[in-house]
């Protein structure tokens, strides 16, 4: 009984290994497709050569002879890989597209912010428009809510998620964490594993950066949705700080974006870490499409209607905003709940 269950034992160890490199196995090609050398003839072959290590240490597994030392030289391959990984640094300096050229930051002196280089296009389509960056300050005294923006374009369980910061007089400054792309470069939640983005802090107009996304993408269309948060002013004040905190740091020493762990939504969660009555962890947080109903659930949405359902029916905001005449009207709009049904 005791050598079944050793011999049990050994083929569970040995298939946990197998696994284990086939898992390392096709990080380290994907790795090196997405983030190796820009020649294509050396990136391929040194991929290639991952696969084939890869396949050649689930072979010497199976023979007793090979498997000490196959299993050696596989661990030196990959400690390899993973000193080349950590070598891939991010840059502020690259040929990046028109809409994310230039980095925000601000300048706090007490209460009053002044954030540089708010970003307020002039949309005609998706890819058409005038570009206006403008500086802007703040009385931290004047803050009067923090809205969540969820703007959905491929069901329910994904959304990009962005707050927007209400300050007296009708401001609202809406901060959005995204992918900073470089010309002719294109989203890829793959490529968001392997290093390919910067992280970019989008800190613009509302009727920049909503208005885009309810009146001009439609390849594909986005569902738009906004939601008035609950909770203290001083909580709102200490995360509009964090926000800008983050977005300085960013200035300083860029950081790549990853489609799990530094993404629009986490990025969000962990800010709201500053203050101590911050929501806990959930799936729901990776699942960025069910965030609105998460925090429905513990009473952080000022509407706390009878259901998640009509709250969210409520919330939608394509139709208001599709029907603004101007543009310096959009956050006054959006909000007017009169029009809800018009």
């Amino acid at each position: 009984m005791r050598k079944v269950l050793t011999r049990c034992a050994i083929a569970v160890a040995l298939l946990l290994l197998g696994l284990l490199i086939v898992m390392a196995g096709g990080w380290g090609v994907l790795a090196i497709t997405f983030a190796g050398p820009a020649d294509t003839t050396l990136r391929n072959s040194l991929a290639g050569a991952v696969a084939i290590a890869s396949l050649a240490a689930l072979v010497g597994l199976g023979l007793r002879r090979w498997r000490g030392r196959s299993l050696a030289a596989y661990l030196v391959l990959f400690a390899g890989l993973l000193t080349w990984w950590w070598r891939v640094e991010p840059s502020n300096e690259r040929d990046w597209q028109t809409d994310v050229s230039v980095l925000p930051y601000a300048t706090i002196d007490g209460d009053l912010v002044t954030v540089h280089n708010i970003r307020n296009f002039d949309y005609r389509s998706e890819t058409d428009y005038t570009p206006a960056w403008y500086d802007k300050t703040f009385d931290l005294n004047k803050l009067e809510g923090v809205d969540l923006v969820a703007s959905y374009w491929m069901g329910p369980a994904i959304a990009h998620t962005f707050l927007s910061f209400a300050f007296e007089g009708g401001d609202h400054l809406a901060v959005s964490i995204e992918t900073r792309k470089e010309k002719g470069e294109a989203y890829s939640t793959i490529k968001g594993f392997f290093r390919q983005y910067e992280l970019f802090y989008v800190v613009a107009d509302e009727r920049d950066v909503i208005r885009l996304r309810t009146n001009f993408r439609q390849d594909p269309p986005e569902q738009v949705y906004l939601y008035r948060l609950k909770g203290s002013l001083e909580n709102g004040r200490r995360l509009f700080l964090e926000y800008l905190h983050g977005m300085n740091a960013l200035k300083d020493k860029p950081e790549f974006y990853n489609t799990l762990t530094t993404n629009c939504t986490t990025q969000i969660w962990l800010s709201a870490r500053v203050n101590t009555e911050h929501i806990p962890f959930s799936w729901k947080i990776l699942a960025s499409g069910y965030v609105p109903q998460y925090l429905y659930e513990n009473g952080r949405l000022e509407d706390n209607g009878p259901s998640f359902d009509e709250v969210q029916r409520r919330a939608l905001i394509n139709a208001r905003a599709n029907a603004v005449d101007s543009p310096l009207d959009f956050s006054a709009r959006i909000r007017d709940l009169s029009l809800l049904d018009n």
